[in-house]
């Protein structure tokens, strides 16, 4: 999600290297390229070979939602294996279980929540956060800025 976020925040069409992704959010480059290439087989990123290569999103930041990225790396998202898609009859206890009902709302509620969040919505709570975090220095993040290194660098 950080990688993700990270690249919502530079200019549209802006190729990342991995190494720099990394870097910016502390995250270990073997385990950022296995999510990456996640994102990249879902269409939420593309990777870009050659010099100058890395990544850039597949989409604009308000096209893609916290459950695709989430969906593209874990998988579906499932509070219960009885609420799992591959269980589509359910549970055989599902109607003498009180369990099955709650956690298939949980699950339903957190799945909409997800599916309207997306990585335009999260910069903007990372900006205004960022912008709480030190009074008196105004943060505005455009398109071509990223938000971590105009952080650091203020």
């Amino acid at each position: 999600m950080l990688g993700l976020l990270a690249l919502a925040g530079r200019e549209a069409g802006q190729v990342v290297m991995l190494e720099e992704l990394c870097r910016g959010e502390n995250i270990p480059k073997s385990f950022l390229a296995k999510i990456f290439q996640s994102l990249v087989r879902a269409g939420l990123a593309r990777s870009v070979r050659g010099v100058g290569g890395g990544f850039v999103l597949a989409r604009t930041p308000d096209a893609i939602s916290v459950l695709q990225i989430i969906e593209a790396v874990e998988g579906p998202i499932t509070f219960q294996r009885c609420q799992a898609p591959e269980h589509e009859a359910g549970c055989i206890r599902s109607h003498g279980c009180p369990l099955c009902g709650l956690f298939g709302e949980a699950q339903q509620r957190v799945r909409e929540l997800f599916s309207r969040t997306t990585l335009a919505g999260l910069l903007e709570k990372q900006n205004a956060t960022a912008a709480l975090a030190t009074p008196g220095v105004p943060i505005l993040f455009k398109s071509g800025t990223s938000p971590l290194t105009t952080h650091l660098a203020n």
